[in-house]
């Protein structure tokens, strides 16, 4: 028996319950009331290292997406709708609790801080990982309140005696052939934005903005290939911020050339806090820090808008267009094959959510240019397919029997673009309601592929059109219906979306987003159809330029979950023309056996 703290008992306790008593007495030793943890980083980013992976060690919860507030007698995680039944069951235990609020409301931890504090209470948090838009927020609800906030407590580093330490990574170059525009060109394009803007310093605070306008990528997060960094533009050089020996010496010498000057990757906020000369200086409060922010000299003018790079990257060039086209037909045939495996499965060995997804990633991987998953695999049999960003675990793993629904949510990262699909199967006969929601679902998907708008339309203007057939049958999801998608980078990047909430982002040419409504009936099953489209413009009238999507994801739509009674002329016509163009790609690339089988899944309805 031991203690830890100021007669804090750690014997005999569930481990997550351990950690939480630790930090109930730094907490208390420091006169914290309320101390606030997000799921974060210093980059303000979804695909964190293991270094800040303190949600998951503290709580047991592995999404990614939540916010902690712990108090001496309340430990609390809020997270999205995705995540509810996973949350529930992972903080079992731990002592801590999932705060979910009723349906339609949106409260979250700053309400409920705004419900519970006591007036003049100390609230704290490490101010690196919480972004400065999150702590105005915060800041609001909590104005009458007089409350005290501590920017710079960081209790976790104290108590966490095995952390991990920060990644380290080489940085590799992303060749001319694959992203279309060199360097200096990129460099120069940001320049003149911050020019037309009116802003002298531009600092870059998200990791995959940096890869895209130095064309390099890395490994030191899982599933997307980046180099935790931050920059630092002006009209001369840019200061890079990370550890040089993660720069080969190829590289070092292409950023001379350039004036990329290499400083130490914890040392943006001192350079940031000793501008002295007045200058004007563009950051985005969406991925900025409140430690970063608070380092702005006070005589410095601060513009806040979307980060340059960030805009410019979501729009595709025509190489990377070209490219993506490639790696779609590569991503379709590994999804081929695999369903073709699935269905045509010998039954030597059973086979489970886990050695199929196992068996999905030996087909990406022979694959040329593949480099990794671009997330965890999703593979949902059943009550499983319900959660919708659940992954397999030896302890959920379920054997994949003689009937029931299958859903598969997986992606890729090549050199030549990141991919991200859902497909959804039915083993055995499916059931008159299962084929009622996925045809519904599917309705939905084709309304958003093949609308029409006109330039200047945002994300939110279009998301009804998915959601209309399951709302007027009294159905819904409880997530977006799409998100950007980088090119060799984040499977979820911004700043472009489709959802109900109001982004300000237009939808314009060459952006990549996903389509992909669902419905899910907790303890039975779930459905979603998801493709990547990629935004064009159809044409200019009197009444201005008009936008299209065109769907670039290619693997058949499973026909026997579809009620072709649900469906009209246009989406029927929507169907086979999409399937003729998956046999007709894909086909070229399988085996005479596949290929029949191929034809059957694709023939008209």
């Amino acid at each position: 028996m031991g203690e830890t703290g100021k007669g804090v008992k750690v014997s005999k306790m569930h481990p997550h319950t351990q950690r939480l008593a630790l930090l109930r007495a730094a907490l208390k030793q420091k006169s914290i009331d309320a101390y606030i943890i997000p799921l974060s980083d210093p980059h303000i980013g979804e695909n964190i290292s293991d270094h800040w992976g303190i949600v998951s060690w503290l709580t047991g919860f592995k999404g990614s997406a939540a916010t902690i507030v712990v108090t001496d007698s309340f430990a609390g995680l809020w997270t999205d709708s995705r995540y509810f039944i996973q949350a529930e069951k992972e903080l079992t235990g731990s002592g801590f609790e999932l705060v979910k609020p009723l349906t339609f409301q949106k409260k979250d931890y700053a309400d409920w801080l705004a419900e519970n504090i006591n007036p003049g209470s100390r609230i704290g948090f490490d101010g690196r990982i919480l972004s400065i838009s999150s702590f105005r927020t915060l800041k609001k609800r909590l104005d009458s309140k007089n409350i005290k906030f501590d920017h710079n407590c960081d209790l976790i580093s104290r108590i966490w005696t095995d952390r991990p330490p920060l990644p380290f990574s080489d940085a590799w170059d992303h060749p001319l052939e694959y992203c279309g525009k060199d360097r200096s060109s990129k460099i120069a394009e940001v320049r003149e934005e911050m020019k037309k803007r009116g802003v002298d310093l531009h600092p870059l605070t998200s990791p995959d903005d940096i890869m895209w306008l130095l064309n390099i990528r890395g490994s030191d997060v899982a599933y997307t290939p980046l180099l935790l960094s931050f920059a630092l533009l002006n009209d001369k050089e840019i200061l890079f911020f990370i550890d040089e020996k993660k720069i080969p010496q190829e590289l070092a010498n292409e950023f001379v050339r350039l004036n990329v000057k290499i400083l130490p990757y914890e040392e943006i906020y001192k350079k940031i806090a000793s501008i002295t000369d007045g200058s004007s200086i563009l950051i985005s409060p969406a991925t900025a820090s409140v430690s970063l922010y608070n380092s702005i000299p006070k005589d410095l003018k601060i513009v806040e808008d979307t980060s340059i790079p960030s805009l410019l990257k979501s729009k595709k060039n025509r190489t990377e267009i070209e490219n993506l086209s490639k790696v779609m037909v590569r991503d379709g045939v590994a999804l081929t094959k695999f369903f073709y495996l699935l269905e045509n499965n010998p039954g030597a060995e059973p086979i489970t959510e886990i050695s199929l997804a196992q068996k999905l990633l030996e087909f990406r991987s022979g694959q040329k240019d593949f480099l990794g998953p671009s997330f965890a695999t999703i593979t949902g049999y059943m009550e499983h397919a319900a959660l919708p960003h659940y992954s397999p675990m030896a302890d959920t793993d379920l054997k994949i029997g003689d009937s029931g629904i299958f859903l598969v949510d997986s992606g890729g990262q090549y050199m030549g673009g990141t991919t991200d699909i859902t497909r959804t199967i039915s083993i055995g006969l499916p059931t008159s309601q299962q084929k009622g929601d996925f045809t519904l679902v599917l309705k939905g998907h084709i309304k958003l592929a093949r609308v029409k708008f006109p330039l200047g339309t945002r994300g939110y203007q279009l998301d009804i059109l998915a959601r209309q057939p399951l709302w007027e049958n009294g159905l819904n999801y409880g997530h977006g219906t799409g998100h950007g998608v980088g090119y060799c980078l984040n499977v979820h990047e911004g700043p472009q979306n489709i959802s109900p909430s109001d982004n300000k982002i237009i939808l314009e040419p060459g952006m990549l987003i996903s389509n992909e409504p669902a419905i899910y009936r907790e303890g039975e099953y779930g459905i979603r159809t998801e493709n990547l489209v990629i935004c064009y413009e159809d044409e200019e009238t009197e009444f201005g330029r008009f936008m299209k999507f065109d769907t670039i994801s290619l693997c058949y739509i499973d026909k026997t979950l579809i009620d072709i009674t649900l469906l009209d002329d246009e989406e029927i016509s929507w169907l086979n023309n999409y399937h003729k163009e998956v046999y007709d790609k894909i086909s070229p690339y399988l085996t005479e056996t596949e290929k029949k089988w191929l034809k059957r899944k694709t023939e008209k309805i």
